[in-house]
């Protein structure tokens, strides 16, 4: 989900592989719903922002925790993840600069069903419960923002239902791909594919297939450890309309994020 294109002078995540402690701090402005704030805002908001490393595998949240923080990824990706009695386990949503982590605080259930977990890391500014509540409390730019991106959220946990329950494994790879690559801003990404399996909830063996008919097909490069993409027009041809559903329907949801929220 893009809020919008890089707000010029504004610095760009690192387009690294594994960088994950950079030597200067970041911009919190690199998460895209706090680039979005108004300057007073913002300025108001900043001493409250406390920046975190999120190392790849951290589980930020549990199923059920109390979550105390709200998080501004400025780089990485957070997968929202639900977990069955079995030890099974799906992938829900992806959460990268775009995004924000914790939405419970503000929507008043305290707690997800869903476990919150770093896919590729990276680093975020995070925020206390008490200070959320009280910007939400003042109705202003970022309850709108948040509000926006909670819609956002549930557009793209929808459409990965349908995608996950009507669609080819070798499509929702491609979709996978995609979306992972959107948020990191980049043509590559460490991860296995076990890791992959375990996010779309299916077996390990399917993966490879899918993989290798698109490696065959010169759109991806698989190494070690290591997913490139290598020909995304053709990707995105072979990708089911999941893909473009969620993005355009986000981007559509955001396209007026930096302008401030009118009640007449």
């Amino acid at each position: 989900m893009q809020i919008h294109s890089h707000t010029s002078g504004l610095p760009r995540p690192q387009d690294t592989l594994t960088k994950s402690h950079p030597t200067t701090t970041p911009d919190p402005r690199l998460n895209q719903i706090l680039a979005a704030l108004p300057a007073a805002d913002y300025a108001r908001l900043r001493p409250e922002l406390e920046l975190v490393e999120m190392p790849r595998g951290w589980t930020m949240s549990e199923s059920g925790d109390h979550v105390t923080h709200l998080h501004f990824p400025t780089s990485g990706i957070v997968s929202l993840v639900y977990a069955l009695e079995d030890g099974a386990s799906s992938e829900i949503a992806l959460v990268g600069n775009e995004g924000l982590i914790g939405i419970s605080i503000y929507m008043g259930g305290e707690s997800l069903p869903s476990s919150t977990e770093v896919q590729c890391a990276g680093q975020a500014y995070r925020l206390s419960r008490q200070v959320m509540k009280r910007e939400f409390a003042l109705g202003g730019q970022l309850q709108h923002l948040a509000l926006l991106y909670t819609q956002a959220l549930i557009v793209q946990t929808s459409q990965m239902a349908v995608c996950n329950q009507h669609h080819a494994v070798e499509q929702r790879l491609a979709r996978w791909i995609l979306m992972s690559m959107d948020r990191l801003h980049s043509h590559k990404m460490s991860i296995t594919q076990e890791r992959i399996s375990l996010m779309l909830g299916v077996r390990r063996e399917s993966i490879t297939v899918a993989a290798g008919a698109l490696q065959k097909d010169g759109m991806i490069e698989r190494t070690r450890g290591v997913i490139k993409l290598v020909d995304r027009p053709r990707l995105e041809e072979r990708v089911c309309e999941c893909y473009l559903a969620v993005k355009h329907e986000c981007e559509r949801l955001m396209a007026h994020a930096g302008t401030p929220r009118s009640d007449a």
